[in-house]
């Protein structure tokens, strides 16, 4: 589920925090590390179980229709399908996801009155009205489903309840939102444990994740007296904080992963810092990171193994 760069994102905002709290050691960053690895799988979970409580909200509209007195047309057309299909309901009966909404306590803390409105309001659309106005079949209802998921992410209430569960939601929101999408797509699937597919996988964020946290932690001051000579006029405790992570993770990375291609490694952090630093920040990271690649493939300090030796 998640990607390299998932865990890069995750490590520099660790490597962050070490260096602003005094009283935070390598032993709690590590902690938090995992912990925020976790709530990524956390999210998935809550974007389903959210996604399930708009989807049921089409029970009571229809209770609601049936009680007017005078029904229009469109009322006495109207059906529960949105949560009454196949798909929907191979999600919610899956005992495993079940499992998981309990012992994260989804259960009693979502908000459903929040899940209540964005039916409400997604009940109001053009898509919404022409799928309860047609005979359907899986794939009308999975295009249903996927166009309310997309309303979902845009809607207000919805970001309020991800985020109010937690803080990682913008970090994480690309990953997860991807992770859904694939779910609603193999719907209706036989295997409950299907869900495991998407947990965090060991090789990203054990073996490259944590790794490269933790070397970036302990080898800080040789990756500083490698990051220095490149600097040319920038004195090293002026620049900006995130930059100088991103230049000691990135360092950390030509050094310690040698199947990564070194240009690969450079687009990802200046992609990272495109994102989370200053406008001028790409370029500079950019510069001091082919100059350290250079430099570190000329004194033996960068040696890579299989295809793109400095690629």
């Amino acid at each position: 589920m998640l990607s390299r760069r998932s865990v890069r994102i995750k490590a520099m905002q660790l490597l962050f925090s070490v260096n602003r709290d005094e009283q935070l050691d390598i032993t709690e960053a590590k902690k938090r590390y995992w912990s925020s690895i976790e709530d990524t799988f956390r999210l998935y979970v809550l974007n389903l179980n959210v996604l399930t409580k708009v989807a049921s909200s089409a029970q009571a509209d229809l209770e609601k229709r049936k009680s007017k007195r005078l029904p229009s047309e469109f009322d006495k057309l109207f059906s529960d399908k949105l949560y009454n299909n196949s798909l929907i309901k191979n999600l919610e009966q899956n005992s495993l996801l079940n499992k998981k909404i309990k012992s994260l306590g989804f259960d009693k803390s979502l908000n459903e009155d929040y899940c209540s409105k964005i039916y409400q309001e997604y009940s109001k659309t053009e898509q919404y009205l022409a799928y309860i106005e047609k005979s359907c079949d899986n794939p009308d209802h999975l295009e249903t489903l996927l166009d309310l998921y997309r309303f979902c992410r845009q809607n207000e209430l919805f970001n309020d309840i991800m985020e109010e569960h937690y803080g990682t939601w913008q970090d994480d929101k690309s990953v997860v939102i991807g992770s859904v999408k694939k779910t609603l797509k193999k719907l209706p699937v036989e295997n409950d444990e299907f869900i495991n597919e998407f947990s965090p996988a060991d090789e990203t964020v054990n073996e490259f994740g944590f790794q490269l946290m933790e070397n970036t932690l302990k080898g800080d001051a040789e990756l500083l007296k490698t990051i220095e000579p490149t600097l040319k006029n920038w004195d090293s405790e002026r620049l900006a904080i995130i930059d100088m992570i991103l230049l000691k993770m990135a360092t950390c990375e030509f050094i310690n992963f040698e199947s990564i291609p070194t240009k690969v490694t450079i687009n990802e952090y200046v992609d990272i810092a495109k994102n989370y630093s200053t406008a001028k920040s790409k370029d500079f990271i950019n510069g001091v990171l082919d100059r350290i690649m250079k430099d570190s493939l000329e004194s033996g300090l960068i040696k890579k193994t299989g295809r793109g030796l400095d690629e």
